[in-house]
């Protein structure tokens, strides 16, 4: 009889580890399906001058629709969007997504939103002044 439990537990264990790993599985071949995509759309999206300077400089310029002294610097990894303006950062932003997305996803999102409507983008964002100007690395 008790070796008939740890066969049952055996059973019962294995068949939990397998249907873990698959869940596993399924999930990273879904999410790495997702990062590819996004890095597809966001190639289509940048200019060929923006995807030189994301891969060269971890970052991509987005020149103000309204303002020829002001851009917007997104970093390709999730974080604060600098704002600069007459060379000088004045602000950095903080938008992010309710839900979970690709990091490339974060820079096409911050890009059309800024080119269709800058003012909105502004609004919504969480705004922090800087705290001096030495302290900031452009």
């Amino acid at each position: 009889m008790e070796t008939l439990a740890y066969i049952l537990v055996g059973i019962i264990v294995t068949s939990a580890l397998v249907l873990l790993g698959r869940f596993i599985i399924d999930r990273f071949l879904k999410w790495s399906g997702a990062r590819r995509r996004a890095s597809e759309l966001l190639r289509a999206v940048l200019t060929r001058e923006q995807y030189r300077q994301l891969i060269k400089r971890g970052y991509v310029d987005i020149p103000s629709p309204r303002d020829s002294q002001r851009i917007s610097r997104v970093s390709q990894t999730p974080g604060l969007v600098g704002v600069i303006e007459k060379g000088r950062r004045k602000a950095s932003l903080c938008l992010q997504p309710l839900e979970r997305v690709p990091d490339a996803d974060i820079v096409v999102i911050h890009k059309l939103m800024i080119e269709a409507d800058e003012e909105t983008y502004l609004q919504k964002a969480n705004s922090i002044a800087p705290i001096s100007s030495g302290g900031w690395k452009d």
